[in-house]
C-alpha cells in the first residue's frame, strides 16, 4: 500500500499486525466495516511467529510465544481459521534426586501411571490425592471463568458468584497462592511443580501481597475452560498466518512496512500519522485500535505513559540432533520432554532464586523449564530432520528481572545461559552440548534471549511477555465495559495489556472489535 492510498478514510485503522490485531481487524472486516493494519514490521505476527533462527537449517521454532491454551476456540470458529492444535500426551516430567539416587516425576499418561509416580516419589497416595482435588477445583473455576473472557466485563461480585467456591475464591482472588500450596501439599518438589503456573514471565514470591503470582496462575489454569496448554500445528505463525489471510479475505487492508508515529482525535474523528520507507502519511478513521503496549499507546497520543512491568523471563530457542538420555533409568526421552520439563523449580529452590534476584544476583541455582514441540508436532521440521532424529527445545526461565541485564546484557546473558544448562546437564546421561544440532556455518543451533533483548527486537516494555502486570478478569474503575477502553473515546486498546490481555489469546482483539461494533450499531 502506497502513502496516497493510505490517506483515505476508514472505519477503523489497526496499529499493530500481531495476532490480536489481526483477530480485530478479521472480526471488523466480516462486519463489513472499513479497516486498514498498520505494522511497521515487513511481516505480520509480532510476538507470535515461526522462524527458522538456524542458518541453512529448515527447522521452524515458534521463535517467542509457542503454547496456545487461552485462544478461545469461539474465535477460531467464528472467523473460518485453518488453524489445528495438538493435545501434549505427557503433562509434565521433573527429575530430581532423592537418597543419592537420580529420580522424577511424570504427570500424565493415564491416572492410574500418574498416581504410580506420585506414590514411587513420595511413598504415600496423599499428594496425588491432593493434586486431584487441588485441579478439579481450578478446573471448576476454569469452566466457569474462561467463558467470560469474551463477554463485557463481570463485576468482581458477579465473577464471584459465577464461580460459586468460596474456597476456590479465596485461594486464587484473595489469599496469596502459597497459602493453599503450602496447605494442600507437603513435598517440596510438587510444591513447586505447582507454584510455576504462578510465576511464568512474573517475578514474584509465593507470598507476594500485591497478588500478582495469583493472576498469573489464573491465566495459567483457565485456559480453554480446562487448562490444558496445547501444540499449534505448524507452530505458532501458523495461527497468526491464518488471521492474516482471514483479515485480508474479509477485505482488511494490511500494510507491513507502515509504523505508526501518531495518533491525534478529537473523540469521534481521527487521524494516524505513519511512516514508510517512501515518506509519511496520514490515514483517517472513526476508530484506532492500538495493538501494541500501553507505553506505545501514550506515546502516540502524547499522553503521560505508566510505568513498565519489568519482565523476567530467560527464552532459549535449540535444535538437537537427537534427545539425550537421563540419569532417572526409569525416564523415557520422549516421554519426559513430550510435556513440561521442570529444572531446578523445587517450592524452596524457586523461594530462593527469588531471593536471590531481588537482591540484584543471578540466582544460584536457576529455575526453569523446557518443551519438546517437534514430538507432538514434527510437521515443524523438514522431513530428512525429522528422519534423522532431530528435535527442538524451547526453554523458559524464571527468575531473571530485566535489572539484572542491564549491566551487561550480553555478558550476563551467557553467564546465565550456561549455569541454567548446567542444572539441566545435571540430570542428564550425557551433556546436552553433545546432542546440539550445528548450522551451515557450524555453529551450534542455540539462541537466548533476555528481557532487554525482547524490549528491543518486540518493544516490549521492561521485556515483559504481557505487556504489564496481568489484570483480574473482572471490571474495576477505570477499565470500562470491554476493558480495551482509554482516555479517548474512540482509541481503544486492543494488545496484551488490555484487561483480561496476556498470552496468545485473541481475547483483546475480539473484545475491542466487539466494542467497536457496539459503538457504531
Amino acid at each position: 500500500m502506497s502513502a496516497n492510498e493510505g490517506s483515505r478514510a476508514y472505519d477503523a485503522v489497526i496499529v499493530g499486525g500481531g495476532h490480536n490485531g489481526l483477530v480485530a481487524a478479521a472480526y471488523l472486516a466480516r462486519a463489513g466495516r472499513t479497516v486498514l493494519v498498520l505494522e511497521r514490521l515487513d511481516h505480520t505476527g509480532g510476538a507470535a511467529v515461526s522462524t527458522r533462527p538456524f542458518a541453512g537449517v529448515d527447522a521452524r521454532l515458534s521463535r517467542y510465544s509457542y503454547l496456545v491454551s487461552l485462544l478461545p476456540r469461539k474465535i477460531v470458529r467464528d472467523l473460518g481459521l485453518d488453524f489445528r492444535i495438538r493435545s501434549r500426551t505427557i503433562s509434565s516430567y521433573t527429575p530430581v534426586e532423592r537418597a543419592g539416587r537420580p529420580t522424577g516425576l511424570l504427570v500424565g499418561g493415564g491416572e492410574q501411571r500418574t498416581r504410580e509416580a506420585f506414590a514411587r516419589l513420595t511413598g504415600t497416595e496423599r499428594e496425588y490425592t491432593a493434586w486431584e482435588r487441588f485441579y478439579g477445583m481450578t478446573g471448576r473455576v476454569a469452566e466457569r471463568v474462561f467463558p467470560t473472557l469474551t463477554e463485557p466485563l463481570p463485576t468482581r461480585d458477579e465473577l464471584r458468584r459465577r464461580i460459586d467456591d468460596e474456597t476456590a475464591w479465596r485461594t486464587l482472588f484473595e489469599e496469596p497462592i502459597g497459602v493453599a500450596v503450602e496447605e494442600n501439599f507437603h513435598d517440596d518438589l510438587v510444591r513447586g511443580i505447582v507454584l510455576t503456573d504462578a510465576l511464568i514471565g512474573t517475578f514474584a514470591d509465593a507470598h507476594d501481597p500485591t497478588l500478582a503470582q495469583n493472576r498469573c496462575f489464573l491465566y495459567h489454569v483457565i485456559g480453554g475452560g480446562t487448562g490444558a496448554w496445547d501444540v499449534p500445528v505448524g507452530g505458532m505463525g501458523a495461527l497468526t498466518d491464518a488471521l492474516a489471510a482471514a483479515a485480508r479475505t474479509a477485505g482488511a487492508v494490511v500494510a507491513t512496512g507502515h509504523e505508526a508515529v501518531r495518533i491525534d482525535t478529537d473523540g469521534r474523528r481521527a487521524e494516524v500519522t505513519y511512516r514508510t520507507a517512501d515518506g509519511e502519511g496520514v490515514a483517517a478513521a472513526r476508530h484506532v485500535l492500538v495493538n501494541a503496549s500501553p507505553q506505545e499507546l501514550a506515546a502516540l497520543t502524547g499522553d503521560r505513559a505508566p510505568e513498565p512491568a519489568e519482565g523476567a523471563q530467560l527464552k532459549v530457542n535449540m535444535l538437537l540432533e537427537r534427545l539425550p538420555t537421563l540419569r532417572d533409568p526409569a525416564a523415557d526421552p520422549r516421554e519426559a520432554f513430550a510435556g513440561t520439563f521442570h529444572i531446578a523449580e523445587g517450592y524452596e529452590q524457586l523461594a530462593t532464586a527469588h531471593a536471590q534476584a531481588a537482591a540484584g544476583e543471578l540466582p544460584a541455582t536457576p529455575p526453569s523449564e523446557i518443551y519438546c514441540h517437534s514430538l507432538t508436532d514434527p510437521t515443524i521440521l523438514a522431513p530428512e530432520l525429522a528422519e534423522r532424529g532431530y528435535q527442538t527445545l524451547t526453554l523458559f526461565g524464571l527468575h531473571t528481572p530485566a535489572r539484572l541485564f542491564d549491566r551487561d546484557n550480553d555478558g550476563v546473558r551467557e553467564e546465565l545461559l550456561k549455569s541454567t544448562l548446567a542444572q539441566l546437564d545435571a540430570h542428564l546421561a550425557e551433556p546436552l552440548a553433545d546432542c546440539l544440532a550445528t548450522d551451515a556455518d557450524g555453529r551450534p543451533c542455540i539462541e537466548a534471549k533476555t528481557p532487554l533483548d525482547l524490549e528491543r527486537d518486540l518493544r516490549l516494555p521492561g521485556g515483559n511477555i504481557f505487556h504489564r502486570a496481568l489484570s483480574w478478569p473482572y471490571a474495576q474503575a477505570d477499565t470500562g465495559r470491554w476493558g480495551v477502553e482509554t482516555g479517548h473515546a474512540n482509541v481503544l486498546l486492543c494488545g496484551a495489556g488490555a484487561v483480561r490481555g496476556g498470552g496468545v489469546s485473541g481475547v483483546p482483539g475480539h473484545n475491542a472489535a466487539m466494542a467497536v461494533l457496539e459503538a457504531t450499531a
